[in-house]
């Protein structure tokens, strides 16, 4: 392995950082996300046009830059430290894979190039309220049991007729981006509870008039940077992702949560790294008793321990990109060093960090609502050591800790 960055992800890097350098300030930051699209249109426009940011890790076939997994954590690192609010997420890192996994010819050819190109945006929505868990990151994709398992609740598919449409009903709340998706890709199930299978639908959103049946309400985010959606299905019309319907879905949403671990472990990284820098730089100018904070030696620990944790951080986010079996755990260690940073980046800057205006606040949020999305850490861990048969069979989940006893550090 090769730990050396090569030119052309420094070009990303510096490219995007400078593109993006003018845009970070809280106003910025505030204005976009209260957008009704939630983030700033024009510079997504900009970023898909001058950067190709959307279909990076796209093949060229598909209008896509042909890169791989760490040239898309190098760009969510950069969007990370600026809490960019963008569809870079939900479109690039979760549906765009799995068109490409499970997609026909004709709906690769169709849906990839728009998405590529940033015209079409996507967002995947699961039901039970727990992306990590439908992504194979912090618990058991077998049976289905994490979106109802077939039983009442979840999304619920059904054949339409003899056309080879689809009906889809149910619900998924917590959709990233889910409000203003022009395709929606939905998890259902289908076959009945003896024979479930977890299958991915596709619905348009983008034309003149919503599918009837389809209403995408947002909902409030602790992260204002993070839109979510619940999504509604009341006897919508779909089309099914791929031509098999006898296949299972959760192999190729647990593909793509490995390789989404790593770009959301290289972004929480990015947001971690940004938080610490802020709180250098305060802590620098603060005048207290005769010096500034930053000269005080029990300030200096503290800050020294934050670095090595924000940049072992980032190091274990790029080796997942060289090992994506390895992406859980390195999303684990960066949603830590996120929440320990932006606690300690409160602390140290006083009062002004629980505001708005202060960078401290934002980042702070980002990494509350990081946890509550994606892990929390200490799930994905334990997960992590299950696959890995860390436990024996007789300790599962409950034995390594979720009730009132603890849990097992891993």
């Amino acid at each position: 392995m090769d730990a050396a960055f090569t030119a052309e992800q420094d070009e990303i890097r510096r490219t995007l950082r400078e593109l993006l350098a003018g845009r970070g300030g809280p106003d910025d930051v505030r204005s976009a996300a209260a957008t009704p699209d939630g983030y700033d249109t024009a510079l997504w426009r900009r970023l898909s046009r001058d950067l190709g940011l959307p279909g990076l890790a796209l093949p060229e076939e598909y209008g896509g830059g042909g890169r791989g997994p760490a040239e898309l954590a190098v760009a969510l690192e950069e969007t990370g430290r600026a809490l960019l609010p963008s569809p870079l997420l939900a479109t690039a890192v979760l549906a765009a894979p799995l068109i490409l996994a499970l997609g026909t010819g004709a709906q690769r050819a169709a849906l990839l190039p728009p998405l590529a190109a940033g015209e079409l945006t996507a967002a995947l929505a699961v039901p039970g309220g727990s992306l990590s868990t439908a992504l194979g990151l912090t618990g058991d994709l077998t049976g289905g049991a994490w979106a109802g398992g077939g039983r009442a609740g979840g999304v619920q598919a059904r054949p339409a007729g003899g056309d080879g449409g689809w009906r889809l009903y149910g619900e998924a709340a917590q959709v990233l981006d889910g409000h203003s998706a022009g395709l929606l890709l939905v998890a259902a199930h289908t076959g009945g509870f003896p024979r479930s299978r977890t299958l991915l639908f596709l619905v348009r959103t983008d034309g003149p008039q919503p599918p009837a049946g389809l209403v995408r309400t947002r909902q409030a985010s602790l992260d204002a940077t993070r839109s979510l959606a619940r999504v509604q299905l009341r006897d919508t019309e779909a089309a099914l992702l791929g031509a098999d319907d006898g296949v299972d879905a959760t192999a190729a949403l647990a593909a793509v949560g490995r390789t989404a671990a790593v770009a959301l472990a290289a972004e929480a990284a990015g947001a971690a790294a940004s938080a610490l820098e802020r709180t250098v730089g305060h802590v620098g100018e603060r005048e207290r008793s005769g010096g500034t904070v930053g000269s005080f030696q029990a300030v200096k620990l503290r800050l020294a321990d934050l670095y090595v944790r924000v940049r072992s951080a980032r190091s274990a986010a790029y080796y997942a990109a060289w090992d994506p079996e390895s992406g859980g755990l390195a999303l684990a260690q960066a949603l830590e060093a996120l929440r320990l940073t932006t606690a300690e980046a409160v602390q140290l800057t006083g009062g002004t960090g629980l505001t708005w205006e202060d960078g401290a606040r934002r980042y702070f949020d980002r990494a509350a609502a990081g946890e509550l999305l994606l892990g929390p850490a200490h799930r994905l861990r334990d997960h992590a050591a299950q696959r890995a048969g860390l436990f024996g069979p007789e300790q599962g989940a409950g034995a390594a800790g979720d009730g009132p006893a603890g849990r097992v550090a891993v």
